[in-house]
């Protein structure tokens, strides 16, 4: 059975906001450059940075089983990142400049400088 799709929602509410010049040029610009209207090009610009801003506090919903799988998940003592111990345990790069600084200002006995 094909499922009807839905109808989009009405618009019945008003946001207005006082711009530069130079910004209503560059949505303009932009809407023109995809040949859409202003206002839509703002209203599907504006949701998209709604969605990424509110990403992180989107709410899942699990099963008791898999809520329980979930927890004990977080519970679960971190595995051994062998690599990642390694690069948290080398000189950053700052304290290898470090050494080079230092290095630099030592007497060259060589002559080769």
């Amino acid at each position: 059975m094909a499922t009807q799709p839905t109808a989009p929602e009405r618009r019945t509410e008003k946001l207005d906001l006082r711009i530069s010049p130079s910004a209503k040029a560059k949505l303009q610009a932009a809407a023109s450059s995809l040949n859409r209207p202003v206002s839509e090009f703002v209203l599907d610009s504006a949701l998209a940075q709604a969605e990424i801003a509110l990403a992180d506090r989107t709410t899942f919903h699990l099963s008791a089983e898999k809520w329980e799988e979930f927890l004990a998940a977080l519970d679960a003592p971190p595995r051994p990142m062998p690599r990642m111990q390694r690069l948290l345990n080398e000189p950053s790069f700052f304290e290898r400049q470090e050494g080079i600084d230092s290095a630099d200002t030592r007497t060259d006995t060589r002559g080769d400088r």
